[in-house]
């Protein structure tokens, strides 16, 4: 079903994808958007928050994404088993995945090995592919933000090496699964996939 979105796009319910660098102005995009949406359509918003508070400098910008939302939203925390976590969401809602690179960061240091860089991730593979399959089944408004990290330097580090390469693969994998994908740069969004009407 395609219509219009409060923002002058058209929009259908889906799958979207939201990406860009850090400190770019993906979040706000699309908390923005959810805003929208939920306003015009009047469904409820879940807040699904992949962060885990293990320092000083990360409850500060937990509390800071936090600040940016209404309270209104429900906030659902998954730092991992996000399949798990969305099961059994409403119909009528909005869920914003906040955001895909944390998730993955987390799930790869419980599976990687510095003494096998390039060997198999298979708890991270199993949770990847739990998530697509949900995300293919989704009939919710999902809205997901990633970090695009393949156009700066390679890292030095094996971790920060393979950390990159399954960010690169997860992407591609989303943008693949999602209706819509947005590239925000410099605060201003990009669409780079849009829906098709029909």
């Amino acid at each position: 079903m395609v219509e219009n979105d409060g923002s002058g796009e058209r929009a259908s319910v889906g799958r979207r994808l939201i990406i860009g660098g850090a400190r770019s102005g993906k979040t706000a995009h699309a908390i923005a958007l959810a805003k929208s949406l939920s306003a015009a359509r009047g469904m409820n918003v879940t807040y699904v928050a992949t962060a885990q508070a293990l320092d000083q400098e990360m409850q500060h910008r937990i509390s800071l994404h936090r600040a940016e939302r209404p309270a209104t939203w429900r906030t659902l925390e998954a730092p991992t088993g996000l399949a798990q976590a969305l099961a059994g969401q409403e119909a009528s809602s909005i869920v914003v995945v906040d955001c895909m690179t944390l998730w993955l960061s987390n799930a790869l240091l419980q599976d990687f090995r510095e003494d096998a860089p390039t060997a198999p991730l298979p708890a991270w593979q199993a949770e990847r592919d739990k998530f697509l399959q949900w995300l293919s089944l989704a009939r919710v408004e999902v809205l997901l933000i990633s970090n695009e990290v393949g156009m700066g330097i390679v890292p030095l580090a094996p971790v920060a090496r393979r950390f990159q390469d399954e960010q690169g693969r997860l992407n591609q994998m989303l943008a693949a699964a999602c209706d819509q994908v947005t590239l925000v740069v410099a605060g201003i969004a990009v669409p780079i996939k849009r829906f098709r009407a029909g």
